[in-house]
């Protein structure tokens, strides 16, 4: 006979659980998540019986004797995706990739299954949103019709995971995450329930069967992946797809990689076939650059492994009795950092300004070599008085108003110099560097700087 139902209370926010209500979830902090769900006692056992009853036994070995020929990666072949998986898709790896409504992660997903179906390997889109028919047209206006691209039109994960263990694909793609249900559990499919136990099974599955899954999910107003957070925690790697709706372009980053750094992005063009990767993504943020334009400055930042100049621009607006700070793609934190030592250190006062900063492209930047470009920004914004088209600058500030050298510079020189940039202002360096092509200030405090960049 099974046991009663159990009542169970679940934080909205990081899918904690725990027998009572409390007013403050105690895993994440935040106030009024717990909700309570009613929880079927024998779910686990029927879930690890229909999971586990045919896996293999196995035993413990040394780390140094573990096989690694199944977990070599295989390259995708658009290369800005390969770069930020961190060289390919891993076998048996769960991706989650989130996005807004209509930024194309069904294209970037189908492009990707093409591409691997023209290396000879299996694949197998599973849409729970459109019909085969309008999956079909899609694809069709994408040159997505290889034979190796198969697909199914299914909801019911049982009927899902039966489909893909005969078709033994090498990578699965479920479009989303979200319509997806187990027939077992009573609750609507998009619950915290249906979700949790989807994610779990197809983890299992994939490592188990060695099939790299990719699940698109959506997201929240605040851009976060709808549903618990548990998702992010259960797969290995989360990837966002972001880009204005009417934009052109679209940036993929990682905000979690098992398999790879989190710091690069990747730069996508939308094109009547789909996406393109972009070889050099520094043309695209510069490409409409104002010139003798006062509030911009340029500066390489290091995004992963490679440079890529980006273009910092910043307003400051007078007359105000408390001024406000407002950041894009910035760490407002940084910023009145830098306000304190440019008022203290220079001598220009931001107390009464409004100061507005943002980083053109929706490109972000997190790293202190940026400080110089954004206090320079800012004096040139106060100042009324333009950067010159062909300079860099880039730095760590301290609070004594003292340049910090960063890492990477000689990389991040030779990235200005092949787009034409010839001057460059940068902190002073305990050894000597020489870039074909360009002047380079080499300075010790803001102040001498920003002399450099004004003079």
């Amino acid at each position: 006979m099974a046991r009663a139902n159990k009542v169970e209370y679940r934080c909205s926010s990081c899918g904690h659980t725990q027998a009572k209500w409390h007013g403050k979830c105690p895993a994440c902090g935040e106030w009024n998540t717990l909700s309570e769900h009613q929880v079927s006692a024998p779910t686990l056992d029927r879930h690890a019986r229909r999971v586990g009853a045919n896996a293999p036994t196995t035993q413990a070995v040394p780390i140094a004797e573990v096989d690694l020929s199944d977990a070599e990666r295989h390259p995708v072949g658009l290369s800005e995706l390969d770069r930020v998986l961190g060289g390919g898709v891993v076998p048996g790896s769960l991706v989650l990739v989130g996005g807004d409504p209509g930024i194309r992660k069904s294209t970037l997903m189908l492009q990707t299954l093409e591409l691997l179906a023209r290396q000879g390997q299996t694949t197998l889109y599973i849409s729970g949103e459109e019909s085969a028919a309008q999956t079909r047209l899609r694809g069709e206006r994408l040159d997505v019709g290889h034979p190796g691209v198969l697909l199914l039109a299914e909801t019911d994960l049982t009927k899902v995971l039966t489909e893909a263990d005969r078709a033994k694909p090498s990578t699965l793609v479920l479009d989303s995450i979200q319509t997806l249900f187990a027939p077992e559990l009573d609750s609507a499919p998009g619950s915290m329930a249906q979700l949790r136990e989807v994610t779990a099974r197809i983890l299992m599955w994939a490592k188990r069967q060695g099939v790299a899954c990719f699940l698109i999910g959506h997201v929240t107003k605040d851009g976060q992946v709808a549903g618990p957070r548990m998702l992010e925690h259960m797969v290995d790697t989360v990837l966002y797809f972001e880009g204005e709706a009417g934009g052109l372009h679209r940036l993929l980053r990682a905000r979690k990689n098992r398999f790879g750094s989190t710091d690069e992005i990747g730069v996508f063009a939308m094109t009547g076939k789909g996406l393109e990767p972009i070889a050099n993504p520094s043309e695209i943020f510069l490409s409409q650059r104002p010139e003798d334009a006062s509030g911009s400055a340029v500066m390489p930042a290091l995004q992963g492994s490679r440079p890529i100049l980006l273009e910092v621009q910043a307003l400051v607006h007078g007359g105000m009795p408390s001024g406000r700070r407002t950041a894009l793609g910035l760490d407002r934190n940084r910023i009145n950092l830098l306000t304190a030592v440019l008022e203290r250190r220079v001598g220009l006062a931001f107390a009464d300004h409004d100061l507005y900063l943002s980083v053109v492209g929706g490109a972000r930047l997190n790293e202190p070599a940026a400080d110089l470009a954004l206090a320079a920004a800012m004096v040139s914004s106060f100042r009324n008085l333009p950067i010159a088209q062909n300079t860099v600058c880039f730095g760590e500030i301290g609070l004594a108003g003292e340049l910090r050298p960063v890492h990477a510079t000689e990389s991040r020189l030779k990235e200005a110099a092949k787009l034409g940039f010839d001057h460059a202002v940068i902190p002073q360096a305990s050894e000597k560097l020489t870039i074909k092509g360009m002047r380079l200030s080499s300075c010790k405090t803001l102040g001498d700087a920003l002399d450099a960049l004004f003079a």
